[in-house]
């Protein structure tokens, strides 16, 4: 029986996908071997001794001490992609707000509340509709950064809505290039794309190399008006510098998920609640994909879209035990592990090694169940992290 502790509301479809009758799954599980989460942080939390992994609901996962995870072997997942329509579709919103009239006149006519002759006040806002001209959409320029699962996305819909699309990312996956539109014009540098883009919205991850990327610096070349969306990470962006270029009058709108006490009530400035994955449709698919990663890996070692350890699969074969084992990457690990299963006589079948980094996994099937005294063997190998026998 696998044991699942879960944190904050997970969505019921993500949770009926762990069978009941090899799953104890909830929010007071002792001894898990998962931890299932949202938003809960997990620095100072109690790491259990018997935890082998946690799967982040979402794509963040800067609520989950990932490098201390690492050290003790313990797989983090994230759910890249499950929330990218839920983005894709609050960017467009963003967008339409920063453009049209909207906002200011909806406000304008609430604020109406002294009149009650209907004749009155169609004949009112009429008179005062010009106060809230915008533009449109259609044949601007949007810039896009990170052309990943969100980024692509934001890509296509822009260019159905005939919007033309600039995109940069230096870390452009196969994957990624291939999801990509060839009418996606991919610039060289930042500094290309800000120079040419009406609106430029974010999608990169949070991480050291991404910190304040639009600084100062950077919003000195924007084009005078344009529009700047972060539906990413508000650590990607220096407010302070965005609301010296507001009220420069160089960026004409900011329009972000991460609301900060400097920006509130800024004329240009348009922010919401953290709201861009909050749709029940991002929530169960974040969920379900956690759950099948989780399952996936508990029951073969597999491992897809973790943030810290190397993609690995191999299909499981009838009568065979899977070992799998975490380790430094340093030469000369997995040799001394199969000298160890050699000198056993343990018989293997298939493995693969992978590497990320620091780190390296491996997956070993097996003739038979090795025996503890081999299990021990292998854990106390220099270098290896974990070692775990999956029957």
């Amino acid at each position: 029986m696998y044991k699942v502790r879960t944190y904050n509301q997970i969505s019921v479809k993500g949770l009926d996908r762990f069978p009941r009758q090899s799953y104890e799954v909830g929010s007071d599980i002792g001894h898990p071997d998962a931890f299932l989460l949202r938003s809960q942080k997990l620095q100072g939390v109690e790491v259990p001794a018997s935890l082998l992994a946690a799967a982040r609901a979402g794509a963040g996962v800067n609520n989950v001490p990932v490098e201390q995870y690492s050290k003790q072997g313990i797989v983090v997942f994230n759910t890249p992609g499950a929330n990218a329509n839920a983005v894709k579709e609050l960017v467009m919103a963003g967008m339409l707000l920063a453009t049209r009239g909207i906002l200011p006149g909806m406000a304008y006519v609430n604020s109406l509340t002294d009149m009650s002759d209907a004749a009155a006040m169609a004949q009112l806002l009429e008179k005062e509709k010009s106060r809230f001209v915008g533009g449109e959409i259609k044949g601007k320029t949007l810039g896009i950064v990170g052309l990943g699962a969100i980024g692509s996305m934001v890509a296509d819909m822009a260019l159905a809505m005939g919007m033309k699309v600039v995109g940069f990312d230096p870390a452009l996956s196969i994957d990624a290039a291939w999801r990509l539109s060839n009418e996606v014009s991919r610039m060289e540098n930042l500094q290309s794309l800000l120079a040419r883009s009406d609106y430029i919205s974010l999608h990169v991850p949070a991480m050291e190399a991404t910190r304040h990327m639009l600084n100062d610096d950077a919003l000195a070349l924007v084009k005078t008006g344009a529009v700047l969306l972060n539906f990413a990470r508000e650590t990607i962006v220096d407010s302070g510098a965005v609301l010296r270029s507001l009220d420069k009058g160089k960026l004409g709108k900011y329009v972000c998920d991460f609301p900060e006490p400097g920006l509130l009530n800024h004329a240009k400035v348009i922010a919401m609640p953290h709201i861009g994955a909050s749709t029940e449709e991002s929530e169960e698919n974040c969920a379900v994909m956690a759950a099948n990663q989780l399952m996936d890996y508990l029951e073969n070692g597999n491992i897809v879209n973790s943030v810290n350890f190397p993609a690995v699969s191999m299909a499981r074969s009838t009568g065979l035990s899977r070992i799998t084992f975490s380790n430094d990457n340093v030469s000369g690990v997995l040799g001394q592990v199969l000298s160890v299963l050699a000198t056993n006589k343990v018989n293997v079948i298939d493995m693969v090694n992978k590497s990320r980094g620091e780190l390296a996994f491996n997956l070993i099937d097996v003739e038979g169940r090795p025996t503890d005294a081999v299990v021990q063997a292998i854990a106390a190998v220099a270098h290896v992290i974990r070692v775990r026998v999956i029957a």
